[in-house]
């Protein structure tokens, strides 16, 4: 798939949709990475808006600090890596990762499935305020100003503030806290801030219409820190992924950092799967700092384009397919509640056929499509209209060939006749209705083939 660049956001349209697959888990340099593998453009503009944060958010690391996309390989996949240094090091490398009060977490017996460039862990400590400056830890009140007044777009502010706030409120949750007492380790430190703040920097330009994620990795096992064992995934952590799907591959350590989590709350928590064909337009793949036993530590990339699929395939569609058995109705109560559900605007059909239900029973087996977007009023009507208490519903991908109903004068009557466009050509077919009007069969015969003859020979002309 082309990771070539393009013009700045080329594919910000109201269709697009951003799919992260999860194999490796999820850091907030993962995201950061993926998305400029896919959208190389964006690359100066998410330097610019770290730039802008840190000078306001973290002073002291401002100046010296780069961001570079760099080109990765694990041997298995190809990808990006998005590294931010300071004087040409590292995070890790740069104090006060390295002070003797820092959160520290043992790398050599619990191994993490990756992280934020190196710790990405938040927890509260009650020291004054001068102790937090000199440990390196920053209060959340402080991070949420300096944002605030940095130079960004007002939409990286959102994103950035939104996504910090999702781990503060962990955070207090936690430690059992007020938000705004909530102070940081190595979330708060320089890295991280620019982590989230390019990650926002790109939900705001690309604004996609659905982000989504794929089950996630769970991790396992512990991760020591200075204030004992932790389990994986990290407590905020937890909090952070409630309603999300996650899969044990059998692989430990800690697959999702807290950042990685707080910034798929913000994108994809709530967010509806999308259905449909969908047309896949780029892919790109983020690797994290450390290596997973027989697996790539990556996040991908999948960009789709909704909009691509409708123009040049004319007639399919979403179809809401609702489906119920009815056993304790009426013939006659049933088949005036079908008709009423078949009048419903959104409904396209209605079908019954008989089956055998529990204890032998005959039953009457129900199906309705609708349309996609209106699965919701035709469940409803089925409800108020039947005596079932229970259904299955569906979204399938369907087809129609374009059609027209036209009205012709035949033999003296006016005749419905609905003419369908099919790859062999067209063909005609008059109203039963109609049609039925004539005195005996072979009358109605002769009316139905004059009606169709005449409705084709319009359709020609035109």
């Amino acid at each position: 798939m082309s990771r070539s660049p393009a013009p700045d956001c080329a594919l910000a349209s109201v269709t697009m949709q951003i799919h992260f697959d999860a194999l490796g888990g999820v850091a907030g340099d993962m995201v950061v990475a993926a998305l400029l593998d896919a959208f190389p453009d964006h690359e100066a503009g998410v330097a610019r808006s770290v730039r802008a944060a840190l000078r306001k958010a973290a002073p002291e690391a401002a100046e010296g600090t780069v961001c570079t996309l760099a080109a990765h390989s694990d041997g298995i996949l190809t990808g990006r890596r998005f590294k931010v240094t300071r004087d040409g090091k590292p995070a890790e490398e740069n104090g006060p990762r390295h002070h003797e009060h820092a959160h520290h977490h043992d790398h050599g017996r619990h191994d993490h499935g990756h992280d934020d460039h190196g710790h990405d862990h938040g927890h509260h400590h009650d020291h004054a305020p001068h102790d937090h400056a000199r440990h390196g830890h920053r209060h959340w009140s402080g991070i949420r100003q300096g944002l605030t007044r940095a130079d960004l777009a007002p939409d990286v502010a959102h994103h950035a503030l939104a996504i910090f706030g999702h781990l503060a409120e962990a955070e207090a949750r936690v430690h059992g806290i007020p938000v705004d007492e909530v102070a940081f380790h190595e979330v708060g430190a320089w890295d991280s801030i620019a982590d989230i703040v390019a990650a926002a920097h790109l939900a705001a330009a690309l604004k996609p219409t659905a982000w989504t994620v794929s089950a996630l990795p769970l991790g396992g096992g512990r991760v020591r820190t200075q204030h004992g064992p932790l389990p994986v995934p990290a407590p905020a952590t937890a909090l952070l992924l409630d309603g999300f799907a996650m899969i044990d591959d059998g692989i430990q350590g800690e697959r999702i950092t807290p950042t990685g989590a707080a910034i798929l709350r913000h994108l994809c928590h709530g967010a509806a799967q999308p259905t449909g064909a969908r047309v896949l337009q780029r892919t790109g793949t983020g690797f994290g700092t450390k290596t997973l036993p027989g697996i790539s530590n990556c996040l991908r990339v999948l960009a789709f384009d909704e909009g691509e699929v409708a123009a040049p395939r004319a007639g399919r569609r979403d179809i809401g397919v609702v489906e119920f058995e009815v056993d304790d109705q009426t013939a006659e109560d049933l088949a005036q509640g079908l008709d009423r559900i078949r009048a419903h605007g959104d409904v396209l059909d209605v079908v019954q056929m008989p089956a055998f239900g529990k204890k032998g029973r005959m039953t009457t087996h129900v199906r309705v499509l609708a349309r996609a977007g209106s699965v919701e009023a035709a469940i409803e009507a089925c409800f108020r209209e039947t005596t079932t208490i229970g259904l299955r519903y569906r979204i399938e991908a369907g087809i129609a060939l374009p059609r027209e109903s036209v009205t012709v004068a035949a033999e003296g009557r006016e005749v419905r006749v609905k003419t369908v466009a099919r790859p062999g050509g067209p063909t005609a077919k008059a109203e039963a209705d109609d049609a039925l009007a004539g005195e005996d069969h072979a009358a109605r015969a002769r009316l139905r083939r004059a009606a169709e003859r005449i409705a084709l020979e319009r359709g020609g002309k035109e």
